[in-house]
């Protein structure tokens, strides 16, 4: 029994909904509202002492932080794998889910924004400038690295998703979310286009979830 703790517009919560999926893997989804502060509550607090999602039970077992719960996943269930086999292949999917997991999504995701807000009373304009500007930046980084890529097929990598597709997802979901023009990445907009006609992605998007509003 796998019990998935989520919000449906948080961008970790989706891409490890994305990797439930690819795995074959049902899990039962427990949705955590994140605008109610349901996640600073003791009752989830007992089980993420951190408060975020999402959080992963299995049996007994509460597994925390999305790459950790990937890399679990990927080991776990080895069948659809996440890497490639070639080992540089592998470091540049991994290369690509670091700059989404690591540069761009941090400094965006909602407790910052939340402390841009209360804390140093940031308007909405300012919000969106600021998230903006690291996924600007971000995504044209992406965007060349994937030009040069001559591996790069209908995904990130190859013609299967990967790790990286897993990552970049949530994050041009995000984008969207947030007024960014897409047309500036026509090579981003085209994997997130076929990523698109999976079911795994499709039935993963925020606007799917049972808790979306």
């Amino acid at each position: 029994m796998i019990d998935l703790y989520t919000f449906f517009r948080s961008g970790t919560s989706h891409r490890l909904r994305i990797a439930l999926a690819l795995k074959g893997l049902d899990a039962n989804h427990i949705p955590v509202d994140l605008r109610t502060e349901e996640h600073s509550k003791a009752a989830f607090m007992s089980i993420q002492p951190q408060g975020l999602v999402p959080a992963l039970r299995v049996d007994e077992h509460v597994l925390i932080q999305s790459p950790a719960i990937i890399e679990w996943l990927e080991e776990a269930y080895p069948s659809m794998p996440f890497l490639p086999k070639d080992l540089l292949a592998r470091q540049y999917v991994r290369s690509i889910a670091a700059i989404v997991g690591c540069d761009i999504h941090p400094v965006n995701n909602r407790r910052v924004l939340e402390h841009l807000r209360g804390h140093l009373k940031a308007e909405e304009d300012q919000i969106l400038e600021w998230c903006a500007k690291w996924i600007v930046s971000g995504f044209d980084a992406l965007e060349k690295i994937l030009n040069a890529e001559k591996n790069r097929g209908l995904y990130c990598y190859g013609n299967e998703p990967t790790l990286a597709d897993i990552y970049l997802i949530p994050q041009v979901e995000s984008a969207r979310r947030f007024k960014i023009d897409m047309n500036r990445w026509p090579l981003i907009q085209a994997i997130d286009k076929q990523c698109m006609t999976l079911p795994a992605f499709i039935n993963a998007a925020p606007s799917k979830q049972k808790d979306a509003s």
